[in-house]
């Protein structure tokens, strides 16, 4: 069992960052979410493509589809089993954005249960991979059905389930309901892993305890620190964490950014390292100066010269 993973986060966890994650003790990842119907309609689309590279340096991948309509993400799967390439298909029945929730798609699937049913039943039936789902625990709090939900799940076969613990409603706001994630737990006999609010490594070993899930999934505590998932090992190894140097946060910038330049075109990797160094910098005294400053760099070396300052006065 893979205790600790890295959620999807569209536009954020490509093979890129997720290389660097398992370098720092991620133990299971997914793409970010890929549309069925897009897939099927043009598999060799560009951004269909990038969006489903493994790297070199992921050990295992799962990938992770969205859609609302039974048959299509079945047969998607069966196809994208075909390629040899991923270690399990996982079914997003938990994106909260409004052109896929309202469109009956994501955590729109919370609010037909006899569609997501049928998805889950067909898409286990379509290949020979474990079949997973991620959700959240209902549409908004008048209509929480995660239970039910993780249960009918269990039924058609699914091999694992993932819970936000938000409802759609509540989109990334307020606290995570890991008393509702620990009832999902407790409703059926396959593994949960539970998702939601978690940013330090205390928080991870914290919720493991206290609900009994069988591992952790980790969104948006990854944001400029990978060095997250190095922290819940050392924990799980009866270690103390340590504080991340200003030297290692430097050297995971540029070795992010090189990466970024080995993979993608200049001008994409210059822009896509701007929100990434945000992250990186974020806490540290004078970081908004910089942020401002790296989004105006035009190139790597305006922004590693620009860094080098920054960490050379710090």
């Amino acid at each position: 069992m893979y205790k600790i993973r890295l959620a999807p986060l569209c536009g954020v966890t490509d093979f890129i960052f997720r290389g660097i994650c398992y370098e720092m003790g991620a133990e299971l990842a997914c793409t970010e979410m890929i549309s069925a119907m897009g897939y099927l309609c043009a598999p060799n689309q560009q951004a269909t493509r990038e969006l489903m590279i493994r790297g070199e340096n992921e050990p295992r991948l799962i990938l992770q589809l969205f859609g609302k309509d039974p048959d299509i993400v079945a047969e998607a799967a069966r196809r994208i089993e075909g390629l040899g390439v991923y270690d399990g298909i996982d079914l997003n029945m938990g994106c909260p954005a409004r052109k896929v929730a309202c469109s009956g798609e994501g955590s729109g699937l919370m609010r037909t249960p006899e569609i997501a049913e049928r998805m889950m039943r067909e898409t286990v039936r379509a290949v020979k991979l474990p079949v997973s789902v991620k959700m959240r625990t209902g549409w908004d709090r008048e209509h929480i059905n995660a239970v039910e939900f993780a249960r009918m799940a269990e039924d058609t076969g699914i091999a694992e389930i993932t819970v936000h613990g938000r409802t759609r409603e509540q989109q990334y706001s307020g606290e995570a309901d890991w008393e509702m994630i620990a009832q999902v737990k407790d409703s059926v006999k396959i593994p949960v892993i539970g998702n939601g609010d978690i940013f330090r490594a205390e928080d991870a070993l914290r919720r493991m305890k206290d609900t009994g899930v069988d591992g952790v999934m980790i969104g948006r505590g990854v944001l400029g620190n990978p060095w997250i998932f190095r922290d819940i090992r050392s924990m799980m190894n009866g270690e103390e964490p340590r504080e991340v140097t200003l030297q290692e946060r430097q050297a995971m910038i540029r070795k992010h950014y090189e990466l970024m330049l080995d993979h993608l075109p200049e001008h994409i990797a210059v822009r896509e390292m701007r929100k990434h160094i945000g992250w990186y910098l974020h806490g540290l005294r004078g970081a908004a100066r910089v942020r401002a400053e790296i989004n105006r760099c035009a190139s790597p070396e305006e922004a590693f010269a620009l860094l080098e300052r920054f960490f050379g006065d710090e």
